[in-house]
C-alpha cells in the first residue's frame, strides 16, 4: 500500500465497525488493504454510499488510519462525508454497515442512499 502521511480524518468509524472491516480482510485474505469510502450519484435518494477494499490512495484522495485501519476517501465524496460516522451492528434485522451522516437531508428507508 502506499505509504502516506495521515491526513484529516474525514469519517469517523466505530470500534464495531473498524471491527468488521478488519474481520472481512482477514477472512478474504486481501493482505495490505485499505477501506475506501465513497458516494456516487444514485440510489433512491439521489446519493448512494459505497464501501471498498483499494491497496493504494491516488493523489485526489484523502487517507488516514482509524485503530490500524487505512481509510481512504475521493476529495469529491469528502464533502458528503465530513462529519458522518461509519457504524457496523451485528443485529439480525436491520444489521450491517450503518452511515450517521450529519449532511443528509433526506435518507431513504434502507439506509444506503440520500440527499445532500
Amino acid at each position: 500500500m502506499e505509504s502516506t502521511t495521515n491526513q484529516e480524518q474525514v469519517i469517523a468509524l466505530t470500534p464495531n465497525a473498524v471491527a468488521a472491516v478488519k474481520e472481512i480482510i482477514e477472512k478474504k485474505n486481501l493482505g495490505q488493504v485499505g477501506l475506501r469510502v465513497g458516494v456516487q450519484g444514485g440510489g433512491c435518494s439521489g446519493l448512494s454510499y459505497n464501501l471498498n477494499f483499494e491497496t493504494e490512495a491516488t493523489p485526489h484522495d484523502t487517507s488516514f488510519e482509524v485503530d490500524g485501519l487505512r481509510v481512504i476517501v475521493d476529495q469529491k465524496s469528502a464533502i458528503y462525508l465530513a462529519g458522518t460516522t461509519l457504524d457496523f451492528s451485528k443485529e439480525l434485522v436491520g444489521g450491517g454497515f450503518k452511515f450517521l451522516n450529519p449532511n443528509a437531508k433526506r435518507s431513504c428507508g434502507c439506509g444506503e442512499s440520500f440527499s445532500a
